[in-house]
């Protein structure tokens, strides 16, 4: 029988048939696949023809389209829905395309025909896109290590193949302290937790196989215990666990990782000249350097720690009227922060909640997508990678742009956090390709058929993620390899941060959030209410954000630390971390930057991104309409259908007319005003 990864796909817009695809398919898919892909490198680096765009550029964009289909859908069902058989397929895996990816880059025959191409590019009468498709390649080929000697290319082989090991290594790890870990919940520990924190938590017992509602260490779980449970004790224990994902020693410790994955990081930047692995991956960022990255985050840190610092002297003398206690410990924050929320802005979550049912949101994000892009999403029947996802054809005037795949609901074997990928990118190379994207969310599922209910952070997350989508959905490029979010890390949260925004336009809420029960909009008292707490408590938030991106920065700035634990306190220590707030992301779970290391020394991208979202949405507000047509078209012409075709700063300037600074962001943050 054909194997369903590498037969022709004939389900409805060319997805994958996911019904017949098994995990035994994925070991034989990959190894013929990946035969395919090096046999379609031997024959480019290998064409008797001398060098031209068409038979070594263009041929390279079209290589290895077996393997990224499969590979497509392996990693998409490893991390929405993992299992033993998929982790050990990715152990195996890693290793091997690292090794592969190698020896593309470090393929001398290819690289000369790259060089070869380079060097008479004035010649070749290549059009922009063209070009700037050549400008990447000949640059991948030297940042990864090409124009290296036979040693140099032999211990870079190496640190390739055992960072891809280790990442996985991580990953794995941090999923499986995150799915083994939970605590029951007896009626005394009920007590004071609102209906939807309960609903939670029986529906977690359920999937774990419990007798009763369970704590898990999923996001949309812990933190709202965390905002209501008056046990503090229980509170104390659930926050722990929480940030002890990754250092619990035994098989799952990832500080052992943490530590080579450095040092192995630190090594490669030397081999390739660079002064520290940060000025190596910075090179080909907006921000250029470490030095500009530490500037922006010094420059927000000191008026969010002001404002952390007065808010935590606020909460502690909540907890000593409370019951005597002090001091104020991570595990108090959040409590004492939301019962503040409730007096400052008479804004209690469990009231909001059911105004902002998930069926809802997503409406509204499709909304403000047609209003701004013309885009119209329907739903489609189709049988996907689980029960819980849905998908929706898009298109604009009638012509078919993509299709978009949700999957909303936390499980065990999901790996944590939010994210946006692309089953197929857009191009044009071999015909007019639409895309397939998906976006993964981890929000807590209702028991017994209840409306799933979001919390407004989490509504936050959904239009995060996708603002990413329309990125991938709307891109209008010829090569995939400057297609969509295929841009610099400090610019591809650009369209993601940016979309919040519609979020908080008022008349989006007042026409989708309704309530779950009576169908009755959101008062608008209370729709003033939350607009005006939409800056509450962000010394806090921004602080655990730029402690992790600063602690991520010095990691790799200089030398390797050989204790990274000891090097992440002393950071810490050295910025005046407030003592009641932790890092977002510590160290053993910190994924953005040791599971795979997309944003390793780039943790800082978010906050460089906000600075062009602020900016950017101002542009809506100058023109008095947050759905202004112009300003919405030269967002799209100039952003979100440009994919990588310029350098982010030419996109940007196009769109905006001008880069922009910090005070966009401060304001935005309501960090421009004293603590």
């Amino acid at each position: 029988m054909t194997n369903p990864l590498l037969a022709e796909r004939t389900a409805p817009f060319d997805l994958p048939d996911f019904p017949a695809i098994s995990d035994e398919d994925f070991a034989p898919a990959f190894e013929q696949a990946l035969t395919a892909a090096r046999a379609e490198i031997d024959a480019i680096a290998d064409c008797p023809e001398p060098p031209s765009f068409g038979n070594t550029i263009e041929a390279l964009e079209l290589a290895g389209k077996e393997l990224s289909d499969v590979l497509s859908v392996f990693y998409t069902l490893a991390s929405v829905d993992s299992n033993p058989a998929r982790e050990a397929l990715q152990r195996d895996f890693s290793p091997r395309l690292a090794e592969y990816s190698t020896d593309v880059s470090l393929n001398k025959a290819l690289f000369a025909r790259v060089d070869a191409l380079w060097q008479q590019r004035d010649t070749l009468d290549l059009t922009p896109e063209q070009q700037r498709v050549l400008y990447l390649s000949h640059r991948g080929f030297l940042r990864a290590g090409a124009a290296l000697d036979e040693a140099g290319r032999a211990r870079l082989r190496e640190i390739n193949t055992r960072l891809a090991q280790l990442g996985t290594s991580f990953g794995q790890n941090l999923l499986a302290d995150e799915r083994d870990w939970f605590m029951e919940l007896d009626e005394a520990a009920l007590e004071g937790l609102p209906g939807f924190v309960v609903d939670a938590a029986r529906a977690a017992g359920e999937e774990k196989g419990a007798n009763g509602p369970v704590l898990t260490l999923s996001r949309s779980l812990i933190v709202p215990f965390l905002q209501f449970s008056p046990r503090r004790d229980l509170r104390e224990r659930a926050y722990e666990a929480w940030c002890a994902r990754g250092a619990n020693g035994g098989e799952t410790d990832n500080r052992g990782i943490a530590a080579e994955m450095l040092r192995l990081r630190a090594e490669q930047a030397e081999l390739l000249g660079y002064d520290s692995y940060a000025a190596y991956k910075l090179e080909t960022e907006m921000a250029r350097t470490p030095e500009r990255v530490r500037e922006l985050l010094m420059a927000v840190w000191e008026p969010a720690k002001a404002r952390a610092d007065a808010d935590a002297a606020w909460l502690e003398r909540m907890l000593v009227a409370d019951n005597g206690a002090m001091p104020l410990s991570p595990w108090d924050w959040r409590y004492y922060a939301e019962k503040r929320r409730k007096a400052e802005h008479d804004l209690d979550e469990a009231e909001l909640k059911p105004y902002l049912q998930l069926d809802r949101m997503i409406e509204a994000a499709f909304a403000c997508a047609n209003r701004l892009f013309g885009l119209e999403f329907a739903r489609l029947d189709l049988p996907l990678h689980h029960n819980d996802a849905r998908a929706w054809e898009v298109t604009r005037d009638g012509e078919h742009l993509a299709v978009f795949i949700g999957d909303y609901f936390a499980r065990s074997g999901k790996r944590s956090g939010a994210w946006c990928s692309a089953l197929r990118s857009q191009q044009k190379l071999a015909g007019d390709i639409r895309p397939h994207v998906i976006n993964v969310c981890n929000f807590a599922k209702p028991s017994g058929g209840a409306p799933a209910l979001l919390s407004y952070d989490d509504a936050r997350t959904l239009f995060h993620e996708f603002g990413h989508a329309l990125h991938q959905m709307l891109s209008d490029v010829t090569y995939e390899s400057i297609s969509g979010t295929s841009v610099p890390r400090d610019f591809v949260e650009l369209p993601s941060q940016l979309y919040e925004h519609w979020l908080e336009v008022p008349e989006v809420l007042a026409e989708f959030a309704t309530h779950a029960e009576t169908g009755e909009p959101m008062p608008q008292e209370m729709l003033e209410r939350v607009l005006a707490a939409a800056t509450f408590d962000m010394g806090f938030q921004t602080v655990e954000f730029i402690a992790s991106a600063i602690v991520d920065l010095e990691f790799h700035t200089g030398s390797a630390p050989s204790d990274p634990m000891q090097k992440q306190a002393e950071v810490l220590e050295g910025i005046g971390m407030p003592q009641a707030i932790r890092m977002r992301h510590a160290t053993p779970h910190f994924a953005h930057v040791f599971s795979g290391g997309y944003y390793a020394s780039a943790y800082y991208s978010y906050m460089w991104s906000e600075v062009m979202d602020a900016d950017a949405f101002a542009a809506f507000e100058e023109a008095g309409s947050p759905f202004d047509p112009k300003v919405a078209a030269s967002l799209l012409e100039n952003v979100l259908s440009a994919g990588g075709s310029q350098e982010p700063d030419v996109l940007y300037t196009a769109f905006r007319g001008r880069l922009p600074g910090v005070e966009a962001l401060l304001k935005g943050r309501g960090l421009d005003t004293a603590a």
